[in-house]
């Protein structure tokens, strides 16, 4: 195997890169190597797909697969190899379909059918062993002697934004939403990185203008979202039990989680969430269910801790599961992408099982003395809504400065700067939070600040786009570019969502971006040059001084 797509990239080597029998996110070596012919496998697809979309005959099932099968392979998704097995046969199938259907709207166009190369023509071994040992040969670092360490990461970063993008895509698609943008954009990129490219002016140019595919499908989850479940409001959610039984859900699917609020209604069952499930409590249409009782731990690295200490069934939707312990092994499941090994897997939303032992376990046997809560719910529309207001105090000095400190949080060292920037942020400036980074802050009495909190919480990752168009409508209220605004963003990179809402800034011409805490790892020295001259990228240093550069900018 080899790896380095995500923070948890081992850094012991001469280079980064998690390259023994097991990586530092659990995941083994047959399913790193399983998840990179599956990606050779959609790129098979994505050659045929471009070409039969480009003549009018698009596959849009073809399409919504491809979107599925990369985010498997995202960080801490997905871990099951018997699924990517299973996966990989699939793709050869939608690809000899795709591949049909373009040969036939080529002939209904008068044009002789191309015969494609390289991952179109791939045929997997049908004996396990034999079809892992097919994965040396489509590495994510293949090539490198050949075209450098530039070209190979360039490559890498498209892979990993297109993950993102797929991601993004794949929670909207769930909802019924789909555009052939965002589909017809994902299936030219892949198409492109099946050619091997090795032009490292283009592929950067191209990378930005992942950027903005990224940015239509953000925009198409947010409409997702808020057409399903109707706009963010302000909401306090208890972070404390109440007596009775339990289940607590986590991931990103907003879909599986009003699955369960509707099997479970009238049954006393609580729902809790986890991690970045969090805003779910915002949207009016799934706070409408009593049960769903509050939110219970923290961020997606202490899921360990929090799942053991549970007294109910777990489920774990989309992504950031890591190895379940045997205190709670027996009692998580999975659904969607989601897949470990011994871990029951629940499809089409049919959530029996889960409820099954919900009632079996024994729940919180009462309810906390002292009720505790955070606020979510921040988002566009709450947010626009008193967006005069914000101006008014922005005019009138009462507000200095906006710092959106946005991203995933994670269990390696460093991930403190985070706090210490919300925490040192001066008592005239306004904290936004968008990801599960908030854990390290969010319980902490910000105050208020011109009679608004001064810790909005947008949301998760799923929200960037709420947050761009809060930048957007701040920066047209005050007729000035964003980039003039008194706003820090400070991104906390972990894995490829992060990847995919960072070009999407670059590619609306944000700059002073601070990254961090450690830089992914196939970015190169030379290429981190060439992001930090062409677009301002900061790499996240002290928090005290990245505060006082920040407020210097503003001053100035």
């Amino acid at each position: 195997m080899f790896c380095y797509q995500c923070e948890q990239t081992d850094r012991t080597g001469a280079t980064p890169g998690c390259a023994g029998p097991i990586g530092n996110c659990g995941k083994d070596s047959p399913t790193s190597d399983l998840q990179d012919l599956l990606i050779h496998a959609v790129k098979g697809i994505s050659q045929y797909a471009a070409k039969a979309r480009a003549l009018g005959d698009p596959d849009d099932e073809a399409a919504a697969f491809v979107l599925y099968a990369l985010f498997t392979t995202l960080t801490n998704v997905n871990f099951n190899p018997t699924r990517f097995a299973a996966l990989i046969q699939l793709a050869v199938g939608v690809r000899n379909r795709t591949r049909d259907r373009y040969e036939r709207a080529a002939r209904a166009a008068g044009q002789q059918p191309e015969t494609l190369t390289g991952p179109a023509a791939w045929a997997p071994a049908a004996d396990p062993g034999a079809l892992v040992g097919q994965a040396s040969g489509v590495r994510v670092d293949i090539g490198l002697p050949l075209v450098g360490p530039e070209v190979v990461g360039l490559r890498s970063l498209h892979l990993y934004a297109l993950k993102g993008i797929c991601a993004y895509a794949h929670h909207a698609d769930v909802l019924g939403r789909r555009s052939a943008e965002v589909l017809g954009g994902v299936e030219d990129a892949l198409a492109y990185l099946a050619g091997e490219p090795t032009d490292p002016a283009e592929l950067l140019e191209r990378a930005v203008g992942l950027g903005r595919l990224n940015l239509a499908a953000i925009e198409l989850l947010d409409a997702a979202n808020t057409g399903t479940y109707g706009p963010q409001r302000p909401t306090a959610v208890r972070t404390t039990p109440v007596a009775g039984k339990a289940v607590l859900v986590s991931g990103h699917d907003l879909r599986d989680l009003e699955a369960l609020l509707v099997q479970t209604r009238g049954q006393g069952i609580n729902v809790y969430t986890h991690g970045e499930m969090l805003p779910a409590h915002a949207y009016p249409l799934l706070k409408a269910h009593p049960h769903l009782a509050g939110n219970y731990g923290g961020a997606w690295q202490d899921q360990q801790r929090d799942f053991a200490a549970f007294p109910g069934p777990v489920l774990m939707t989309s992504n950031c599961v890591i190895e379940p312990h045997a205190a709670y092994r027996r009692r998580i499941f999975t659904a969607g992408p989601v897949g470990w090994p011994g871990v029951r897997h629940l499809a089409d939303h049919d959530f029996r099982p889960l409820i099954q032992a919900a009632h079996a376990l024994p729940g919180f046997p009462e309810t906390a003395a002292e009720e505790e809560a955070v606020t979510v719910g921040f988002g566009r529309d709450a947010v626009l809504a008193v967006a005069d207001q914000v101006v008014h105090a922005v005019r009138q000095g009462d507000i200095r400065h906006f710092f959106l400190i946005g991203g995933c949080d994670g269990p390696t060292p460093g991930r403190d700067y985070y706090t210490d920037l919300a925490l040192g942020a001066p008592r005239d400036s306004v904290v936004l939070t968008l990801g599960c980074a908030k854990y390290r802050f969010n319980r902490h009495d910000f105050g208020e600040i011109a009679g608004l909190p001064r810790l909005l919480d947008l949301g998760q990752c799923n929200d960037t786009y709420s947050a761009i168009r809060i930048a957007t409508a701040l920066a047209d209220a005050f007729e000035c570019d964003i980039n003039d605004l008194p706003l820090t963003l400070a991104l906390s990179w972990t894995e490829q969502k992060a990847v995919a809402v960072l070009l999407t800034l670059l590619a609306l011409g944000i700059r002073d971006i601070h990254l961090g805490p450690s830089l992914p790892g196939f970015l190169t020295p030379a290429l981190v040059d060439e992001l930090v001259k062409r677009f301002g990228l900061r790499v996240a240093g002290d928090p005290a001084a990245d505060l006082a550069t920040a407020l210097e900018r503003t001053a100035s």
